[in-house]
């Protein structure tokens, strides 16, 4: 146990220290929809203005805390920070989080999370269920959150949280696997990083949340992946 707390503290110490709000954008288009993709987790969808991220994980480190790991709150607080900065900087008319908004059961980050909701009241919040959104109807309600299950379908695009079949009508956008890759440097230097993987068909998002491990080994075929960092986006 004391082990994988100092690995959870050192992680969370690390991407705490290193967030920067440079936002730097790329655009590429799918089923002739403009999409762009963001360093900060995030895509924003031009067509219908709205700012879409997947797994953002509410309620994890209070989570933590409550079985006795020291996780502290502003591994939240960061999160919640880059959002507000996504918001703000592309003005969107929705949110749309493809799944995993919420960690685990209701603890005190969803009454801050609720809390830091009310300075967006003209913005409409909606919420395609994943696998760890496990809170009461009534608590969407109170949140003033739009839910979808399975998906959620609008032009071209379809929304789904774990994506597992391909659809030739829809070009399909998920999260669920938080991907990511690894770049191989000079002699034993192995970097990880979040990423975008497109396919002709589908788009997997990484996970917004900073408090997320990197999936760096599920790569769909024929995959582009736009990874990125502080100061950029490329393809890989």
């Amino acid at each position: 146990m004391r082990i994988l707390e100092n690995e959870l503290r050192a992680y969370s110490s690390k991407f705490l220290n290193s967030i920067k709000l440079q936002i730097i954008t790329k655009k590429i288009t799918c089923k002739a929809q403009i999409l762009t993709l963001t360093n900060h987790r995030a895509l924003y969808w031009e067509g219908k203005e709205t700012l879409v991220l997947s797994d953002l994980h509410v309620g994890k480190s209070a989570h933590f805390r409550k079985h006795g790991i020291p996780i502290s709150d502003n591994v939240l607080k960061k999160d919640l920070s880059r959002l507000k900065h996504l918001i703000l900087y592309f003005k969107p008319k929705k949110v749309l989080v493809v799944g995993d908004l919420f960690h685990a059961e209701f603890n005190s980050d969803i009454e801050n999370f609720k809390i830091w909701l009310q300075q967006f009241n003209t913005i409409n919040f909606e919420l395609v269920v994943g696998n760890h959104d496990r809170l009461s109807g009534d608590l969407y309600m109170d949140l003033d959150i739009k839910i979808y299950r399975p998906n959620k379908r609008v032009n071209s695009l379809q929304f789904v949280h774990d994506f597992k079949a391909i659809s030739e009508d829809y070009f399909t956008i998920s999260g669920h696997t938080h991907p990511g890759v690894l770049i191989r440097g000079k002699g034993r230097q192995k970097i990880k990083l979040p990423c975008f993987q497109v396919t002709k068909n589908q788009l997997i998002l990484p996970a917004f949340s900073l408090f997320t491990g990197l999936n760096t080994k599920n790569c769909p075929e024929e995959c582009t992946n736009y990874a990125f960092t502080d100061s950029g986006i490329f393809e890989i």
